[in-house]
């Protein structure tokens, strides 16, 4: 009965923080990785069993969001480009650095982009696209880059980074941009990522089939309800998730510093 419960925790809450990262655009590891923590692994084997189990939510979002047919495949290529050498050296960096104050300061970094979203009331609400040559691509690609370390070497909220910067620096909508961010960065991202931290540290396979089972179906339902609700229910599904990630990571950041 004790398996039975345990193996139902684990699917309730794959289910619920995938379903809201498929409306928000990131932030899973909010929920999930706090609760394998508390259900006893250690940090790199957490580590490394959210970060293949995150790679589920790339899948149940792919699943839904391809039958828009609104992908830009070259530009899906630059982002695959910039952001994937990043991935894996902060896969690789995530184990060996203390990371107490880098998670602070990202902490707070994300609560204000959610802030600075929540401001910023026509943020988001329509596609315009801008910075697609030149100078605008590379400074495009080199954050991109930093960020895909982060998403590498941290453990959420950075799906959330990537979701802002299509908004901002390209234009994107908010539907739009979360699309993507599903997609590449769930899928491909994570996929590295996951690869390059679990050649480092054994996940707990035994847990692997339901958290996986979890964040499909979820990620499925909540990339429903973003294409269905439009911009509207996503910008807010994202502000709430960024100030609550960087809530989150600013108390754990505060916890190992001091």
């Amino acid at each position: 009965m004790d398996l039975i419960l345990e193996q139902l925790m684990l699917f309730v809450i794959s289910l619920f923080a995938n379903g809201l990262s498929a409306m928000a655009g990131g932030g899973a590891g909010l929920l999930q990785l706090p609760v394998l923590l508390f259900l006893g692994l250690s940090f790199p084997v957490a580590l490394a069993t959210h970060k293949i189990a995150s790679v589920a939510l790339g899948v149940g979002a792919t699943i839904r969001h391809l039958r828009e047919g609104s992908l830009d495949y070259r530009f899906c290529a630059y982002i695959l480009a910039w952001g994937l050498p990043g991935v894996v050296l902060g896969a690789y960096v995530i184990l060996r650095l203390p990371e107490g104050w880098t998670i602070l300061a990202l902490g707070m970094l994300t609560a204000g982009l959610g802030l600075y979203s929540f401001t910023k009331k026509e943020l988001g609400m329509d596609y315009a696209p801008r910075n697609r040559e030149g100078r605008g691509l590379l400074i495009g690609g080199a954050v991109l880059f930093l960020i895909g370390f982060l998403n590498g070497s941290l453990t959420s909220g950075t799906g959330l980074f990537v979701t802002l910067w299509l908004v901002f620096w390209f234009g994107f909508d908010y539907k739009r941009a979360v699309t993507y961010v599903l997609i590449l960065v769930g899928l491909f991202w994570n996929s590295s990522g996951a690869l390059a931290v679990a050649l480092q540290q054994a996940p707990k396979w035994d847990w692997l089939p339901v958290l996986i089972v979890g964040a499909i179906i979820g990620a499925y339902l909540g990339a429903h309800l973003a294409i269905s609700r439009g911009n509207k229910l996503v910008k807010r599904a994202f502000e709430t998730l960024t100030v609550m990630v960087g809530i989150k990571l600013i108390g754990d950041g505060i916890a190992l510093v001091f």
